[in-house]
């Protein structure tokens, strides 16, 4: 029996009450009344439950009108469910037009940089969009950005600024994943690497085009050591924080100490990392004793090694310095040794990251590589 609208006006809490052709009055405990249509979906078979609104708001004739207009489309084997969340996403991907890349950006590092308490890590995020994703994509729309656009940006960078292009591609992956979280985009994030980008031509350099850095010999490293330790320049901090976590320049040089260490342990976010994963290094007491130290630029920490050593050697050279070390003087296994340095090599690495990245094992490495540099007795 069809209801009327006194019925509607005194339906008391708890109640459910049936107009007919699947449309009801459901009355919260707290007396709130709406009205839902019940159908079994003709896509998936299943009974499902469409809100059509409050009672104080729609009407019981306003019901009756949605009601047969869902009705229509379950008879036409469409789930009105379904379709209604897909015109809500148009209007959000048409609104999502008028919003820019750029505006966008501006927006995602507003809202973040409160968190990043590194003045040259906020700086580096605005710098690099501006110079480089901006010229080519900040005046498209967000909704619009695909694969091909990300690759109008990182194409002239890619062999020329590898590091730069790949710290741009992880910010713009960061920003098209947040303005899909907020309904301004759909589908697969086109700056995303694993699966997607590095099967698109922006391939890693061949071994032949590989550099290496000058390192300096592991047997030199104690008396290295030795002349460093009396400096007190931020940049020999600086230093002896990457030699003694075997870090890389960037990952100490954009540190927010204040976020990201905790007790003994740094956490590096993926975002910083060459293999785009979280990273955790254990930290000795020698290393947390020198923080905390003023971000020095990789030419301020060359000259640092110059004024302590004869050698030619550079910053990410003292990694290789570690990596012979751990292998000549250690008996730590290979895929411990790799995992200190963050390095996702075949198959043993990344089986060593799944069982808690080595943790334990690493931390002892890396006590022994302190007091080796420390020249202490018994550091191998």
């Amino acid at each position: 029996m069809a209801l009327t609208v006194k019925q509607v006006e005194h339906a008391k809490p708890g109640d459910r009450l049936g107009d007919g052709n699947g449309l009801w009055l459901f009355v919260a405990a707290s007396g709130t009344k709406s009205w839902i249509f019940r159908f079994t979906s003709p896509v998936s078979k299943k009974a499902r439950e469409m809100g059509l609104g409050p009672a104080a708001d729609v009407k019981l004739a306003e019901a009756r009108d949605a009601a047969q207009d869902a009705r229509k489309l379950v008879l036409a084997g469409k789930d009105p469910i379904d379709e209604r969340n897909a015109q809500r996403a148009a209007v959000r991907v048409e609104a999502a037009k008028s919003v820019t890349f750029k505006a966008y950006a501006e927006q995602y590092i507003g809202g973040k940089e409160a968190g990043w308490k590194n003045d040259k890590h906020r700086q580096q995020w605005r710098n690099s969009l501006r110079d480089y994703a901006h010229p080519h994509i900040g005046d498209m729309a967000i909704a619009d950005v695909d694969t091909e656009a990300v690759l109008k940006v990182l194409r002239p960078i890619w062999t020329g600024k590898k590091e730069t292009a790949r710290r741009v591609r992880g910010r713009i992956e960061a920003i098209l994943n947040a303005a899909k979280v907020e309904g301004l985009r759909a589908g697969e994030n086109p700056a995303l690497w694993r699966g997607h980008l590095d099967q698109v031509g922006l391939a890693k350099r061949r071994k032949s085009d590989v550099k290496h850095h000058p390192a300096l010999p592991y047997t030199e490293m104690p008396k290295f050591w030795k002349s460093l330790a009396a400096d007190t320049s931020d940049a020999a901090k600086m230093l002896r924080w990457i030699i003694l976590t075997a870090c890389r320049f960037n990952e100490a040089y954009e540190m927010d100490a204040a976020t990201e260490i905790k007790g003994n342990l740094w956490t590096v976010p993926a975002i910083r990392m060459k293999a785009e994963r979280t990273h955790d290094v254990p930290l000795t007491p020698r290393a947390l004793a020198q923080l905390p130290f003023r971000p020095v630029s990789d030419v301020g920490l060359t000259k640092c090694i110059s004024r302590h050593t004869a050698t030619k050697a550079t910053t990410h050279g003292m990694r290789s310095t570690f990596r012979d070390w751990a292998g000549d003087e250690t008996d730590a296994s290979w895929e411990v040794a790799e995992a200190a340095l963050a390095h996702v090599k075949g198959d043993e690495t990344e089986a060593a990251y799944r069982r808690g990245t080595a943790l334990a094992k690493r931390r002892k490495l890396m006590e022994q590589w302190a007091a080796y540099c420390c020249g202490e007795v018994g550091a191998s």
